[in-house]
C-alpha cells in the first residue's frame, strides 16, 4: 500500500522569506500594498471576527479580485500572521534603561497586553497557533524579558516569572474579550448583560448555592459596573504576582 506523502510542517512567514516581499513582481494590482492588505485584514477581524475571515471576503473589501491580493500573500495564513504582528504595534514599550521602577513598567506592559486582546478578540487564538517571530511582537518580547529581568529573580526564574505574569493576562483578556463580544452582539451594555447572567444562572437550581456565594464574594469586592469589576481584579491579581515575585527575590536572596 503506497503511503500519502505527508505535506511539509508549515513554519511561519517570518521564516520563509515571504515577510518583506512587495509583490510578485510586475504586473501587481495598482492601489494595492503590503501595508494597506494588512490593515484591512485586522479591520475585518475586528469588526467580523476569525470565522468569518476569508480571502475572498478581503478582496471585496478592497474591492479587488481574490488573485489580487495574492501578489503580496502566498496563503491566509501568512496573512493572518502580518496582522497578528501588525496589532502588537499598538502597544506602549517601556524603555527598560530608563530609570523607572520595574513594578511601574511591568504594570505598562500587562495594561497595554491586556487591552491589545480584549480589543481584537481574534488575537488570542491566533496567538496559540503561529510561532509569533514578527518585528513587532519580538520587540514586546524583548522588554518584557529585560524588565522581568531587573525584578532581581535569578537567571533561571525568568522564565517562569514571564509565564506566570502573562499567560495570566493572556487568559484575563482572553475571557474579557469575549464577554465584550457577546455583550456588542446581544447589543446590551455590559451591566445589563451581567445582570442577565446572574439571573439566568439562578434558575438553576444546582447553580442557586454558589451564585449566591458568589453574590456575597462580589459585593465585598466593590465596584458599581462590570468594568469596575473587571480592573479591581486585574489590579488586585498583578499585585499578588508582583508580591510573589518580590518574595521569590527575597527568598533567594537576588542571586544570579
Amino acid at each position: 500500500m503506497v503511503k500519502a506523502a505527508k505535506r511539509p510542517a508549515r513554519t511561519s512567514v517570518w521564516l520563509e522569506g515571504k515577510a518583506r516581499r512587495s509583490g510578485r513582481g510586475g504586473g501587481q494590482p495598482s492601489g494595492l500594498d503590503r501595508e494597506r492588505i494588512t490593515e484591512t485584514t485586522v479591520r475585518l477581524l475586528d469588526a467580523e471576527g476569525l470565522a468569518k475571515f476569508s480571502m475572498r471576503r478581503l478582496a471585496a473589501e478592497l474591492n479587488v479580485t481574490a488573485m489580487s491580493v495574492y501578489w503580496y500573500v502566498d496563503t491566509k495564513d501568512d496573512l493572518l500572521e502580518l496582522a497578528l504582528d501588525a496589532v502588537f504595534g499598538e502597544i506602549t514599550l517601556p524603555d527598560p534603561d530608563a530609570d523607572e521602577d520595574w513594578r511601574d513598567q511591568l504594570s505598562t506592559l500587562t495594561r497595554g497586553y491586556r487591552a491589545l486582546l480584549v480589543r481584537h478578540p481574534w488575537l488570542s487564538p491566533l496567538a496559540g497557533t503561529y510561532l509569533n517571530l514578527g518585528p513587532k511582537y519580538l520587540a514586546f518580547a524583548r522588554v518584557v524579558q529585560r524588565v522581568i529581568g531587573r525584578t532581581g529573580l535569578p537567571v533561571h526564574r525568568i522564565t517562569g516569572a514571564i509565564s506566570a505574569v502573562f499567560q495570566f493576562v493572556y487568559g484575563y483578556g482572553t475571557l474579557e474579550g469575549h464577554f465584550f463580544a457577546r455583550v456588542a452582539e446581544a447589543g446590551v451594555s455590559p451591566d445589563e448583560y451581567f445582570q442577565h447572567a446572574v439571573s439566568t444562572a439562578t434558575q438553576a437550581p444546582e447553580a442557586t448555592e454558589i451564585i449566591q456565594e458568589s453574590k456575597k464574594i462580589m459585593e465585598a469586592r466593590g465596584g458599581d459596573t462590570v468594568e469596575e469589576m473587571l480592573e479591581r481584579d486585574f489590579e488586585f491579581a498583578l499585585e499578588l504576582l508582583v508580591a510573589g515575585i518580590e518574595a521569590m527575590v527575597a527568598r533567594d536572596g537576588g542571586g544570579r
